[in-house]
């Protein structure tokens, strides 16, 4: 909407809004990195983490960044050169395609679908794809077996991740996140104004569920079976180096990202605050959405990445029955309730 107003033709809005995202994704990734998988997991064992690049070691994604780039780029002898070279872009892509609908402000989005929740879910399953590529072109019985291992899980806990959404999308009478933001802003608890009370209070069932299976979705602990270092080395990934070891490792703390936007955009009001809509010019709206928006995802990736260093791993057949016996009964009971509370205060 803002570069609409400044007049520029479509070719170079759709310039801006690709490296906009192109940006976002590295330094999405980048911060997670910086933040939580080097500093606060080292606070919470107690050590320090990475201190010699730069001041407390900020500059130490950048190093490893630069490690990585300069190691080689190695096809074994019997892989599907094609496919394994193009498996860990399809999943970059997937991750590439969510930034696009999620709002950072009140008309800071790159694309403003009224779809945008099914949008920005549909194309994250995409990564799936990608994942099986890695696993069967690399004709290594470890990949193989980490990408089946991922297969089945990303299929079995994107129904219950689907479903946590459908609470949320039920109180705010939209699929679109703009609107999902806009609807917690005058969202009114049993006919009464709530003055901006988020989705998380009365869909505490929906936003568990939605935490427990996107830490599923990122193949992290203690669902990380799929790339098991004790068991497979390293899954799907047992046989890439350089930089496209890189782009997986990006692709996955970049959807991390992703996700906790989506998270905190359903659950935690996204970037609205009040007092929001009264504040001029537009642009510093946006600017103060943004920081606002970052700020509770930062709190949700929090969560995720506590859940991660602190749970050991399941079994593979613990995760399956979790799955289906647990989070997806209690997903359709919290549909049903939110749904008869719809219907009886009439939204």
């Amino acid at each position: 909407m803002m570069l609409a107003a400044l007049n520029l033709p479509y070719w170079a809005q759709t310039l801006f809004r690709v490296g906009a995202v192109l940006v976002v994704i590295p330094v999405g990734a980048l911060v997670l990195v910086y933040f939580y998988l080097f500093k606060m997991v080292s606070y919470l064992q107690s050590r320090l983490g990475p201190m010699e690049a730069g001041p407390y070691g900020s500059l130490q994604p950048i190093a490893e960044f630069v490690k990585f780039i300069q190691k080689e780029d190695i096809f074994p002898t019997a892989v599907d050169r094609f496919v394994f070279g193009a498996a860990p872009f399809v999943i970059l892509m997937s991750t590439f395609l969510v930034y696009v609908v999620i709002p950072a402000g009140p008309t800071a989005v790159i694309e403003n679908l009224d779809t945008g929740i099914f949008f920005a879910l549909a194309v994250s399953s995409l990564s799936v794809i990608g994942v099986l590529m890695a696993g069967w072109a690399s004709a290594n019985k470890y990949s193989l077996m980490g990408g089946l291992r991922a297969a089945g899980q990303l299929i079995a806990y994107e129904l219950p991740l689907f479903l946590a959404v459908v609470g949320v999308v039920m109180q705010a009478g939209s699929l679109s996140l703009q609107r999902i933001v806009y609807a917690q802003a005058t969202f009114k608890v049993f006919g009464y104004n709530s003055h901006g009370l988020p989705f998380v209070i009365p869909q505490v069932v929906g936003f568990g569920l939605f935490v427990i299976s996107a830490q599923a979705e990122l193949t992290q602990t203690p669902f990380d079976m799929p790339v098991a270092e004790s068991e497979l080395v390293a899954g799907y990934m047992t046989e890439y180096s350089g930089v496209r070891f890189l782009l997986f490792f990006m692709a996955e703390f970049a959807t991390a990202f992703a996700l906790a936007g989506i998270g905190a955009t359903l659950f935690l009001g996204g970037w609205y605050f009040p007092g929001v809509f009264h504040i001029h010019p537009s642009w510093v709206r946006d600017v103060l959405g943004g920081g606002v928006l970052f700020a509770k995802l930062m709190v949700l990736a929090f969560v995720i990445f506590w859940v991660r260093f602190t749970f050991p791993r399941l079994r593979e057949d613990q995760l399956q029955a979790f799955a289906w016996k647990i989070l997806i009964p209690v997903a359709l009971l919290n549909i049903t309730v939110t749904g008869v509370l719809k219907v009886a205060f009439h939204g």
